[in-house]
């Protein structure tokens, strides 16, 4: 299949990438600059040069593709607002391209991003196989951790390695890899208006996160309250006590996604002593 992939150079999207041109498609890649152009190009993709932004090139690489990802998203914080309505036209412009002709067009769950979410979703009704994949907070590897990057960042600034509460609420994570095998699974086979989780670990104490950070890093492991939190993270304080727990089950036995990759705490322990 060719595949047109937004934010195919990304974190993410290189795995991506990667794992379709393993199985034998052919990936083109939203790019906007040349050094996108020779990222596309180092890891055998092909480069198509537009943006988000102008939506007669997204309509015309998607009506040339037998199927899309949707992975970039405009990170402006100072307007978050115009982030979510420039991703929302976006996906309407790539859908339009796609309607009727029974093709895959999968996007990422972004937050906030219920709009573009149930926007990707309705596509089903108007003859494309739709889906949605709900990534977990924590995608990593050896070398980036996601939100547990953050926290070891904050740990080293303030000396210790902090939990909420008795920090036995739960967050969730997912390798890279295991997220890119996911992504060639659904666009192969998964039904269209399906909400996919990809969560690899389901269920990770949030105090085991913080232990591995302090052992590793050689700082105290120390709890403070839910008051205290959002001094002490920023703007993460609003979720590290949070229980984030949730099931993949649903989405392994449909499309037979067996994760295999190491676990946050073994690429945390691993990555603190590179």
């Amino acid at each position: 299949m060719k595949i047109f992939i937004t934010g195919a150079t990304g974190f993410i999207g290189t795995a991506v990438t990667q794992e379709l041109i393993r199985s034998g498609h052919q990936v083109i890649g939203l790019s906007r600059s040349e050094e996108s152009d020779k990222k596309l190009k180092n890891i055998g993709a092909k480069a198509h040069r537009g943006s988000l932004e102008d939506l007669d090139s997204l309509r015309h690489a998607t009506k040339s593709a037998d199927g899309v990802i949707h992975m970039a998203f405009v990170h402006n914080f100072t307007d978050f607002g115009n982030s979510l309505n420039l991703d929302l036209q976006a996906i309407t412009a790539m859908g339009e391209a796609l309607a009727e002709t029974g093709k895959p067009f999968l996007a990422v769950a972004h937050a906030n991003g219920t709009q573009s979410d149930n926007a990707i979703l309705a596509l089903s009704q108007h003859g494309v196989r739709s889906s949605v994949i709900s990534l977990a907070p924590t995608v990593h590897d050896v070398n980036k951790h996601g939100f547990a990057s953050m926290l070891i960042d904050i740990a080293r600034k303030k000396g210790v390695s902090a939990y909420v509460g008795d920090g036995t609420n739960r967050w969730t994570s997912i390798h890279k890899l295991d997220a890119a095998l996911l992504f060639r699974l659904a666009l192969e086979s998964a039904p269209g208006g399906l909400y996919l989780d990809g969560v690899a670990e389901e269920s990770i104490p949030f105090y085991d996160i913080a232990e591995t950070i302090g052992k590793n890093l050689n700082v105290p492991i120390v709890g403070i309250s839910h008051e205290e939190a959002p001094s002490h993270f920023g703007f993460l304080g609003a979720i590290v006590g949070a229980d984030l727990a949730r099931s993949s089950a649903k989405t392994r036995e449909l499309l037979n996604w067996k994760p295999t990759h190491p676990t946050l705490l073994e690429d945390l322990t691993n990555g603190l002593n590179a």
